[in-house]
């Protein structure tokens, strides 16, 4: 596109431009078969080499081959809110929660609907600047399970280490900051993310369960929540979101082609570098809102001096081509998320750009 912005959106986000020729000529025709990608059908031998693709990279990719099963669902990361619970937690019993932003927030209100969601740690008092320390949580050696959020898009913090569990299995909402970087998958029990982030378009969310877990999944849950339903369909209970499982499988084998997680780690983190030190080195004109400990490589939360100033800042970032900078609604001021497919040149154009408003304004 000719007229391509750099995206700075939190989700639906930027997707790599490979990918999107990719999709755009499936669109068209899949592959030779005389049909669009959006004609296929879910049933047919051409969706049923993208689903078990997708599913196989994914795998390969956190080293899940063997101990997990890989699951496309819908609803988003809401909807696990509620399933995770009900799939993992016995009715009326009780599961230890880390509190640290509102989604992990809105993840405690759907476990109360199947028993007690217990705060082993929260950052709440502090505006949930910060990730709580290891040596801060209260971890009950009874709960069904241990469930974190990994990355805090509204707050701009991020887990810099793996909680520990223990013997109790450990559940992650990794929607924002999924394959963004190298961690111990095999230390999650289950894990999901809501494509939109990291790994393709909305619409679909992935899960990864370890395999053991899909017994505690009762019998007479409805269908489309039950994780051994989907598992034993190999999520084809109902017709899948065909489209957004093939630009998933696409951009799994983009981040291949990139070195894989270390590759993308590093150009991550280099990115990531690069904003907080123009941020840091501003003399107080730009203000990172997260504790330096806790800050996320994925999103990246600053202030200006004045809500009048940070107005005038992205109003003026629009014609520099520069998309997505405002905060979330909740918290206000700027936001500039760097997933993976934002390319390293996005984040010089806004630094420079961020350098010319501060000598302008500051």
């Amino acid at each position: 596109m000719a007229n391509r912005v750099f995206n700075f959106n939190a989700g639906p986000a930027v997707l790599p431009p490979p990918v999107l020729e990719r999709t755009a000529a499936a669109v068209r025709e899949l592959g030779s078969c005389g049909m669009s990608l959006l004609e296929v059908s879910h049933r047919g031998k051409e969706y049923a080499a993208i689903n078990q693709g997708a599913q196989e990279r994914f795998a390969r990719l956190t080293g899940l081959e063997k101990t997990h099963t890989i699951l496309f669902m819908g609803g988003g990361a809401s909807l696990q809110f509620y399933a995770v619970p009900l799939n993992l937690m016995p009715k009326g019993g009780k599961a230890d929660y880390v509190v640290t932003g509102s989604w992990s927030k809105k993840a405690v209100s759907e476990a109360k609907r199947v028993g007690t969601p217990q705060i082993a740690g929260t950052s709440e008092a502090e505006s949930f600047t910060r990730i709580p320390k290891a040596s801060e949580l209260k971890l009950d050696p009874a709960a069904a399970y241990l469930h974190y959020t990994s990355n805090n898009t509204i707050y701009g913090t991020e887990w810099h280490y793996v909680p520990e569990a223990g013997a109790v299995p450990l559940v992650v909402d990794a929607s924002s900051d999924i394959l963004s970087r190298r961690v111990d998958f095999s230390r999650h029990a289950l894990l999901y993310a809501g494509a939109q982030k990291n790994l393709g378009p909305a619409g679909v969310t992935l899960v990864a369960i370890r395999k053991d877990l899909l017994a505690r999944s009762a019998a007479d849950l409805p269908p489309m929540l039950s994780y051994a339903v989907h598992a034993d369909q190999s999520s084809l209970y109902n017709t899948p979101p065909v489209f957004a499982v093939f630009v998933v499988g696409l951009v799994l084998e983009w981040i291949e082609s990139e070195g894989g997680l270390a590759g993308i780690e590093a150009r991550n983190r280099k990115k990531a570098d690069e904003l907080y030190a123009a941020i840091d080195s501003s003399s107080g004109f730009y203000r990172g809102t997260a504790a330096q400990d806790s800050r996320s490589a994925m999103n990246v939360t600053f202030r200006l001096p004045s809500e009048d100033l940070e107005k005038k800042f992205l109003e003026a970032a629009g014609p520099e081509g520069l998309a997505g900078l405002k905060g979330h609604r909740s918290v206000g001021g700027c936001r500039a998320s760097l997933y993976n497919a934002l390319a390293p040149e996005a984040v010089s154009a806004l630094v420079q750009f961020m350098r010319e408003f501060q000598r302008r304004n500051g």
